[in-house]
């Protein structure tokens, strides 16, 4: 538990005027941000008709994805779309679309659209650079972004902004104009050996919002290095040194 994370960790207090924090215990910490990204949704439905939610893949949100799917809300109105994927068909198992709608896509977010990065089911898909331009015109097309939910790795990771990417500074240029760029790591994680999809760091930042859950001592402490400085060794410190966007941070043990 990470009750006194504010007085234990006196540089979560240092002044960052578009950042907040938030902690508490994992399972109260889910709900209410659940139930933030609900009220978010809904203001923007209420305001423009439609919302759209970005989310990651992984483990990390399954737990996010179960409390918001129950909550009452225009979830017809709700666009769906990814912060990143793996190359792989829409179907398969290790797919973020997949994840997302075997975990969020039930319950009352039943009747939301997603719109995949990769929307082909068969097993042979065209090139990478083909994937990465349907892509961006997909997420172009879903319109902006309401609320974004990213996630964090150990290795500071965020979407597929992966340290040592080859191409990492091209995709946390924020004067790039990209939706999205291709991912081929050299060393790619040992559970998901596929080259990927993501939104460059321009792109991400066009959000209205975006919503960082943190969880463990681990990312913590991979939090507290990006928090000191701006660093491609941690890709994530691009996101908490920049003034583009508002960001909340959701930290639990």
């Amino acid at each position: 538990m990470l009750p006194n994370a504010m007085s234990t960790t006196p540089w979560l207090s240092s002044p960052r005027a578009n950042i907040t924090m938030h902690t508490g215990a994992a399972a109260e910490l889910t709900q209410v941000l659940a139930q933030d990204i609900s009220q978010r949704l809904s203001a923007a439905i209420h305001a423009r008709g439609q919302a759209v939610l970005g989310v990651s893949g992984g483990k990390s949100p399954v737990a996010l994805f179960h409390a918001l799917r129950v909550l009452p809300m225009a979830w017809a109105q709700v666009r769906i779309t990814l912060a990143d994927e793996r190359c792989v068909p829409c179907t398969h198992a290790d797919s973020n679309a997949h994840l997302v709608t075997t975990h969020l896509l039930q319950d009352q977010a039943r009747a939301a659209h997603l719109v995949p990065m990769v929307s082909q089911a068969a097993e042979q898909l065209p090139p990478l650079s083909q994937l990465v331009q349907t892509a961006g015109a997909a997420l172009q097309a879903a319109g902006s972004t309401d609320v974004m939910v990213l996630g964090m790795g150990a290795d500071g990771h965020t979407a597929s902004l992966f340290p040592g990417a080859p191409n990492l500074p091209e995709m946390l240029d924020l004067h790039n104009t990209q939706v999205c760029a291709g991912v081929t790591l050299a060393q790619p994680p040992a559970n998901a050996p596929y080259p990927r999809i993501t939104q460059t760091l321009a792109y991400l930042l066009r959000a209205r919002h975006i919503v960082l859950p943190i969880n463990g001592a681990d990312k913590l402490n991979t939090l507290r290095k990006a928090w000191q400085q701006r660093s491609n060794a941690y890709p994530v410190s691009h996101l908490l040194h920049q003034n583009h966007t508002s960001v909340s941070v959701w930290i639990s043990s």
